[in-house]
């Protein structure tokens, strides 16, 4: 990778935001010309435009623009922290960083959180990810899906993924990101 593309991060991709953000999205993996290439996820593809668009119309960013927005009260991250061959991380993948994933839901949830906070799973392996990491059994994917960790503030909710082959395919549309954003809002809110 670093051969054929000798300007890209090519490396780990951190999270980007506070460390004191109520709001965790979660994503799959660096995407190739995506995060792969700048260093920061959602950041230089197209799913990243789509979901910045509906993050700022939400306030949850500075503008529409990715490259330029600031965060508000965000936090965004990968399952997978390397770009995975073929764009599908194995499972040895997800095992391999899932001790990563871990240390951002803990920094997010914190020992015993009085405000509410949201883990925003986009897309079903995300959706795993962060269930194994939890210890959660037996929930599967459902976009729109809302659900409270046990009697903590913490919410975990999910929605598809802005790839493209589920933007332009009409399975996830603006409204409906629109809509599980508002849902965050009003849980962030009380």
């Amino acid at each position: 990778m670093a051969l054929d593309y000798p300007g890209y991060h090519a490396a780990p991709v951190p999270a980007w935001g506070s460390k004191r953000s109520r709001l965790l999205i979660v994503g799959l993996a660096p995407g190739m010309h995506g995060a792969n290439k700048t260093g920061r996820p959602f950041t230089g593809d197209a799913s990243g435009e789509f979901l910045f668009r509906a993050l700022h119309r939400a306030g949850f960013t500075s503008s529409e623009d990715v490259a330029s927005s600031q965060l508000n009260d965000l936090r965004i991250t990968n399952a997978v922290k390397c770009l995975p061959p073929g764009n599908r991380p194995t499972a040895s993948e997800l095992n391999n960083c899932r001790e990563f994933l871990i240390t951002e839901l803990r920094e997010l949830t914190g020992e015993h959180p009085r405000q509410s906070r949201v883990v925003l799973c986009l897309g079903g392996l995300a959706h795993d990810a962060v269930a194994k990491a939890l210890g959660l059994r037996g929930i599967r994917f459902q976009h729109g899906q809302k659900l409270q960790l046990g009697n903590s503030p913490v919410w975990l909710i999910d929605s598809y993924h802005p790839s493209r082959l589920n933007t332009n395919t009409g399975r996830l549309t603006p409204a409906m990101l629109e809509a599980v954003l508002q849902q965050i809002s009003l849980l962030l809110e009380g």
